[in-house]
């Protein structure tokens, strides 16, 4: 039962994660009020929770229950999924810092610098491969074994 709850928990965390992203993206202009700014902060504190979410609950997966700490260890695609995951973890601070530095600003119209969104387009690129990458190391393929 422990291993079913993790796994919910941990699908449950890309699906946050996944739509926080997606509303950022559909959010964002090329200028905004500092009040919209605000709003995709608390929707990036989401995101946030949801890759904590995602990271909590794969690890419990890795140390704790379900399969045993080899079938991840010696996977090449986990790697790939663990590397990816990384990526998209040191990308989305960029935005964040933005998001926060502008929040409270005194100009009432903010330009949005287009590396902010390329950044979140990247992201949502690379989120796109996580579920293949489960799903093939499910199926064993990257196994050493």
């Amino acid at each position: 039962m422990e291993e079913l709850l993790v796994r919910y928990l941990h699908f449950t965390g890309l699906i946050i994660l996944a739509a926080a992203l997606v509303s950022q993206h559909l959010l964002l202009r090329k200028t905004m009020t500092p009040a919209a700014i605000r709003k995709i902060a608390i929707i990036d504190g989401i995101y946030g929770a949801g890759a904590m979410l995602m990271l909590v609950s794969g690890l419990l997966m890795w140390f704790i229950v379900g399969k045993p700490q080899t079938f991840y260890s010696a996977n090449i695609i986990f790697h790939i999924k663990l590397l990816l995951f990384a990526i998209i973890a040191v990308l989305s601070t960029i935005p964040t810092w933005f998001y926060l530095r502008n929040r409270r600003a005194s100009t009432s119209r903010i330009p949005v610098p287009r590396r902010i969104i390329r950044i979140i387009r990247t992201e949502l690129l690379l989120l796109l491969l996580m579920p293949l990458l489960a799903v093939s190391m499910a199926r064993g393929i990257g196994s050493t074994s």
